[in-house]
């Protein structure tokens, strides 16, 4: 990890925010606003494409001008620990792709863009993939993720590495979300005291603060949905089966999936639209190319009138996030939108039965991929992580054990009844007789609720402590997508709106979700407070 920041360290010193463009060769246009940075800040991918459409700015100037973001606010200044690794093919990735442009030659809105990947996402490139984790230091596979080989045909710069809770948050059950042994502590830049929850902490953080144009993240059940919440940022967790689980590392098939985070809907939309399609080596994909959402039909003028729409209650909710799920419930019945009060259907017993589908899949899961990787990964099964993670506890185990590690160890394979029930049991509980009822009673286009509470306080000693919880665990066991989009503020903290479908609707959702950002708007920027106290909302 060091040697991937030393990078960092030359472009801080030599104030690189914009490379000249006649070490592109992109063109006289471009070469004329050499000297001047290119702000970064903010920007969606459709703002940036056109920046490089018009010669404003080369992909190259856009990676020096991230690099250099990186280096001042990640690394030093606020320390947000969101960036696991840089690429340090990147610079070159981008001066390949400023010469296809001034050939004339450009793939499409995602050509010259830098984005970061989760760090448990494998990438071709010289870096590792470690889920977080020091027993995969030496993963470096020098394969693409087929999300990513579709990124990189679409013309997107791999910039890095994004941190993530070690293991995806599936190695104790009082982990502190954001931490890994590789990348420490990620930071919420709205209050660095805050959690950036997780799993994708990193890929959430480092949206908010403009360390990339967008990032990938993945999702077992909340790892997508909640980061995007606390960081203010978009995020979608797909239909499972959209995007291809091949080269990632795992925790259920049953479960996992990838997906976009971004600024805008429209951004999360156009990486989806991407990412999407059917893979040889994923069973669940297969029915995917038919289903894959088309990024131009996705309108945040559509027409509201006569959608209907279920309001999930937020009773458990804090009273600032009731009255922002409240407000936006009127914005949605003034444009035309038929808002119908739901009641959510029993979960009581979800959380033991997914749990268990969890451990299962866990050890069968991982210990599938740990034989794929190379020979420099010693650690080729669960129980060898057990292990090294004993043999370097104070590394890995400074914080929190391994104890669900431990139990999916104790598990009995996939053929085991147990296991079986509950799969099925969930499944129907959170699907036909959860969401479909759900939707079929009332003739629901979506559902909408809060997503999470505000950030809650970074805890080392107790772990995560959630500020009340929204709906996610439906969509994430019946495996349906679930879109979360920045609601408000409560006390200067972000809060989202979850805007819920049935399988396959990905691309509803994304409609649904875009027409509430219209209605909303944009929410305040970060403000990088050391603590909470210091933020203006609460001096």
């Amino acid at each position: 990890m060091g040697k991937s920041f030393r990078s960092l360290k030359w472009i801080a010193q030599l104030g690189l925010f914009t490379a000249t463009c006649a070490a592109t060769g992109a063109g006289a246009a471009a070469t004329a606003h050499a000297a001047a940075p290119f702000n970064v800040v903010g920007k969606s991918i459709s703002e940036l494409s056109a920046a490089q459409a018009q010669g404003r700015v080369t992909s190259l100037q856009l990676v020096d001008a991230y690099l250099a973001r990186i280096a001042h606010i990640d690394r030093a200044g606020p320390a947000l620990h969101a960036v696991l690794a840089l690429n340090p093919e990147a610079r070159a990735q981008a001066r390949a792709l400023d010469r296809e442009r001034a050939a004339g030659h450009v793939r499409g809105p995602l050509h010259g863009i830098p984005l970061l990947i989760k760090d448990n996402i494998e990438t071709a490139d010289p870096i590792a993939t470690t889920a977080g984790s020091l027993a995969l230091a030496g993963n470096r596979s020098a394969r693409d993720a087929p999300l990513v080989a579709r990124l990189r045909a679409a013309g997107a710069v791999v910039l890095g590495k994004t941190n993530l809770s070690e293991w995806a948050n599936m190695r104790s059950t009082s982990s502190v979300s954001g931490w890994s042994a590789v990348g420490g502590q990620t930071h919420n830049p709205y209050a660095l005291d805050r959690s950036a929850c997780g799993s994708s902490s990193g890929s959430g953080a480092a949206v908010a603060a403009s360390l990339a144009a967008a990032a990938i993240g993945t999702e077992t059940d909340g790892s997508i949905s909640c980061p995007s919440s606390m960081n203010g940022v978009v995020g979608i967790k797909p239909t499972v089966g959209l995007v291809s689980r091949t080269h990632v590392v795992p925790i259920s098939h049953s479960q996992d999936t990838p997906g976009p985070i971004a600024h805008t809907v429209g951004d999360a939309a156009l990486l989806l639209q991407v990412i999407a399609g059917t893979d040889a080596l994923d069973v669940a994909t297969r029915d995917a190319d038919s289903h894959r959402p088309e990024a131009g039909k996705v309108d945040a003028n559509m027409n509201l009138s006569g959608v209907r729409i279920g309001l999930l209650p937020a009773s458990n909710a804090l009273p600032g996030v009731q009255a922002l799920l409240a407000a936006v419930a009127r914005r949605l019945s003034a444009a035309g939108a038929a808002i119908v009060d739901v009641e959510p259907p029993d979960t009581d017993k979800l959380g033991n039965m997914e749990q268990t589908v969890l451990l299962f899949e866990l050890k069968a899961d991982l210990n599938s991929y740990l034989a794929t990787t190379p020979s420099t990964v010693t650690a080729r099964t669960l129980a060898d992580l057990i292990a090294f993670n004993r043999a370097h506890a104070s590394g890995e185990l400074r914080f929190f054990g391994q104890e669900l590690f431990e139990r999916a160890q104790a598990t009995t394979g996939l053929q085991d009844a147990g296991y079986r029930q509950a799969r099925a049991e969930s499944l129907r509980i959170a699907g036909k007789d959860g969401l479909d009822k759900l939707f079929a009673a009332h003739q629901l286009q979506a559902l909408i609720a809060y997503t999470e509470g505000p950030a809650m306080p970074i805890d080392p000693v107790n772990g995560d402590a959630i500020n009340g919880s929204g709906p996610g665990n439906l969509p994430a066991i019946a495996g349906y997508p679930h879109l979360t989009v920045p609601m408000g503020q409560v006390k200067g903290l972000p809060v989202g709106l979850s805007v819920i479908g049935l399988a396959w609707s990905d691309e509803q959702v994304l409609s649904i979700g875009a027409a509430c950002e219209r209605l909303l708007g944009p929410i305040a920027p970060p403000r990088y407070a050391r603590t909470t106290a210091e933020l203006p909302e609460l001096r």
